[in-house]
C-alpha cells in the first residue's frame, strides 16, 4: 500500500509538472534560463518578510517574485548591458539580499535547506489545492496569449504586424512565471526551480515537431521525471526534490542521443 504521504506529493508533483510545461517551453525558446533563476533566487527574501510580517509564506514569495520578475523585464529593455548580465546580476544580488535578510531579521528562522532545496514530501492537502488553482490561472492566462507569446517568441516583427504588443505579452510571462514560483518553491525548492522548467523542456526538444507537440512532451517528461524522482528518492532515502531532477536530467542525457539514432 502507497503511503499517504507519496500520494500527495506525486500528485502536488503531477501539478507542477503540468504547469512547467509551457512556461519552460518559452523559457527554452527564449533563452532566459537566468530570468527563471533571478526570479526564483528573489523568493528566499519574500520568505524572509512574509515570516517578519506574520504573513504567509506564499503571499510574500508572489510579491517579491512579481516584483522581481517585473525590475528584470523593465531593466532588460534599457539595453545599457546584455541582458544576460542583467539576469546574472538580479539572480545572485537576490539570493543574496535574502540569505542576509533572513539572517538579520529578529524573530525570522530559515530552514535554508529545505526552502533552497524543497521538501516535496510534506506538502499538505492544502497546499496542493492552492497549487491547482494557481495552476489553473497560469495555464488559462497562457492559452488566453498562447498565439501572442509564440509570435513574440519566434518573430516580435510578424507580432507587430499583427497589432500585437510585446510589452503585454512579456508581462504575461515573467508574471507567470513569479506566480509558478511561488507554487512550487515548496516542491523542488529555490536552487532547483530553473532545472524543473528547463530540463523536460529540453528534453522534448529533439522529439518535437511542432511548439504544442513540445509542450505536450515536456509535460510528459515532467511527470515521468517526479514520479521516478519519488521512487527514487523511497529505494535510496535521497533528497526528493534534487531526485526529481536528476531523473529529469538523465531523460534529456537520453533523448540527446535521439536525433542521432534517428540519423544512422
Amino acid at each position: 500500500m502507497i503511503e499517504p504521504f507519496l500520494l500527495k506529493a506525486a500528485l502536488a508533483g503531477l501539478l507542477i509538472a503540468l504547469i512547467a510545461a509551457p512556461l519552460g517551453c518559452l523559457v527554452v525558446w527564449r533563452r532566459m534560463a537566468y530570468f527563471g533563476d533571478a526570479t526564483g533566487h528573489a523568493a528566499l527574501l519574500g520568505v524572509a518578510l512574509a515570516l517578519s510580517l506574520s504573513v504567509p509564506p506564499i503571499i510574500g514569495v508572489l510579491s517579491i517574485a512579481s516584483a522581481m520578475a517585473l525590475a528584470v523585464t523593465f531593466a532588460t529593455r534599457r539595453g545599457v548591458f546584455a541582458a544576460d548580465t542583467v539576469l546574472g546580476v538580479f539572480a545572485h544580488a537576490a539570493l543574496a539580499i535574502g540569505l542576509v535578510v533572513a539572517a538579520v531579521l529578529p524573530g525570522v528562522r530559515i530552514n535554508l535547506i529545505e526552502t533552497l532545496l524543497g521538501d516535496i514530501l510534506t506538502v499538505s492537502g492544502s497546499e496542493i489545492m492552492v497549487i491547482a488553482l494557481g495552476g489553473l490561472v497560469i495555464l488559462a492566462t497562457l492559452a488566453y496569449g498562447w498565439r501572442g507569446l509564440l509570435n513574440a517568441t519566434l518573430s516580435p516583427e510578424l507580432m507587430a504586424a499583427e497589432g500585437g504588443s510585446l510589452t503585454r505579452d512579456k508581462l504575461i510571462f515573467t508574471l507567470s512565471l513569479a506566480v509558478f514560483v511561488a507554487l512550487s518553491m515548496k516542491l523542488v525548492g529555490i536552487l532547483l526551480i530553473t532545472a524543473m522548467l528547463i530540463l523536460p523542456a529540453a528534453a522534448a526538444a529533439p522529439l518535437a515537431r511542432s511548439p504544442e507537440r513540445m509542450v505536450m512532451m515536456t509535460a510528459l517528461i515532467g511527470s515521468v521525471s517526479v514520479l521516478g524522482g519519488l521512487w527514487m528518492s523511497w529505494e535510496m532515502d535521497s533528497p526528493a526534490g534534487p531526485s526529481i531532477i536528476v531523473v529529469a536530467a538523465a531523460i534529456f542525457a537520453l533523448t540527446g542521443l535521439w536525433p542521432k539514432t534517428r540519423n544512422r
